[in-house]
């Protein structure tokens, strides 16, 4: 399959194409990991609640369990400092829950930024790139009389008006010079390589 034209001009802005592609595919990963990065910094509460709690739940432990150890009314004793305990578990599982919250936040927002512009982009691109890949690979694959068959059925008429009078007769007549250049025209239009041995005369 044909991935250039032959022809400076189109094959030009086919490197232009394809480096601008990349160029914003970069683009938009370097922004999303910038925004990727912003976003974890909306944790920085979550982990200092972690923190906070389960600070409570191990302090709160500790004092339960020397609790405990007094005669007779341990059990009484420690039952508050361990119904604390549990509520720092509380607040560390909480300051956990909004950690992660960020975190896949901040993943999603990340892969958005990505694959939607870029998405995007490479739908355009591919339908530019490989239409085009897809026609000249046909193309070059034909023979002259059907070149110029397809150039007279689906060339634009301003290319066409640009050939000489009674290039469309000569052609029904088989002229080899006029199927040449309608041949030629078609290949221009793809970027390819003009037919070999075309007879310049026909051509403008």
């Amino acid at each position: 399959m044909r991935l250039y034209a032959d022809r400076p001009a189109l094959r030009t802005r086919q490197l232009t194409a394809d480096l601008l592609l990349v160029a914003w595919a970069v683009l938009w990963v370097l922004v999303a990991r910038v925004v990727h990065a912003a976003v974890l910094v909306l944790a920085e509460p979550g982990v200092q609640l972690e923190s906070l709690g389960r600070s409570i739940a191990d302090t709160m432990g500790d004092a339960a369990g020397v609790a405990e150890d007094v005669p007779l009314v341990g059990d009484e004793l420690s039952a508050p400092f361990g119904s604390l305990g549990e509520s720092g578990s509380g607040v560390a599982g909480a300051g956990q829950g909004l950690q992660d919250a960020v975190h896949t936040l901040a993943w999603v927002l990340a892969v958005a930024l990505v694959v939607i512009p870029v998405g995007w982009a490479l739908v355009r691109w591919a339908s530019w790139r490989l239409g085009w890949a897809r026609r000249a690979t046909a193309a070059a694959g034909l023979d002259v009389e059907l070149l110029a068959a397809r150039a007279v059925a689906t060339a634009p008429l301003p290319d066409l008006a640009r050939l000489p009078a009674g290039t469309g007769t000569a052609w029904r007549a088989g002229d080899p010079g006029a199927t040449a250049a309608l041949a030629d025209l078609e290949l221009r239009r793809l970027g390819l390589r003009s037919v070999r041995g075309v007879d310049r005369a026909h051509l403008r």
